[in-house]
């Protein structure tokens, strides 16, 4: 069983992985279009952000969600915005980002994926206290789901987006989810 900590010790490896519940789980790497179509939304975020953020793709995130000395959990967003001051500190003292410094995770579904993103994660991103989370889906037609976290019932969504997503919160964004694959 690995903490957070212990986890982030390995460094880098050859393989896609995470941390939940302190056992390591290992994915296949991202398929073409996955890929394409996180690089492609980083890109439109890039030029809507205020100077202040910046969005982050594939880096693990402790999700802090029990003491540091227990089993911990750590995910690896496709994609992330945080404060650049606060990526700025977790580089300079090499540790992971933490969940408290994350204004929005999004996770861009695979097929061995759906159950594990609509279903698990989604409740420990809103566990860990993140305000903002989005699901890609990069099936025709590529839609985007957008959760926002309440106290009372954790997180609600809007409804499901094709073509043009457009959102007020974390800050003003629109994304034109027909190019994400061009």
């Amino acid at each position: 069983m690995y903490t957070a900590a212990d986890y982030a010790a390995l460094g880098e490896t050859d393989y896609w992985s995470e941390l939940q519940e302190g056992k390591i789980v290992v994915s296949p790497h991202p398929s073409y279009n996955h890929g394409m179509a996180c690089f492609e939304l980083s890109v439109q975020l890039r030029s809507q952000l205020p100077p202040n953020l910046v969005a982050l793709l594939g880096l693990d995130l402790d999700l802090a969600l029990v003491p540091e000395d227990q089993p911990g959990t750590v995910r690896r967003p496709d994609l992330m915005i945080v404060d650049r001051a606060d990526r700025k500190s977790a580089s300079a003292e090499g540790r992971l980002l933490r969940a408290s410094e994350v204004v929005l995770v999004v996770e861009t579904v695979s097929p061995g994926s759906r159950r594990t993103d609509y279903r698990i994660k989604r409740d420990e991103y809103a566990d860990a206290g993140i305000e903002h989370y989005w699901i890609l889906d990069v099936d025709e037609p590529i839609s985007l789901l957008a959760f926002h976290r309440t106290e009372e019932f954790g997180y609600v969504d809007n409804g499901e987006a094709t073509d043009t997503f457009t959102a007020s919160e974390p800050v003003p964004l629109t994304i034109d989810l027909t190019t994400l694959l061009d």
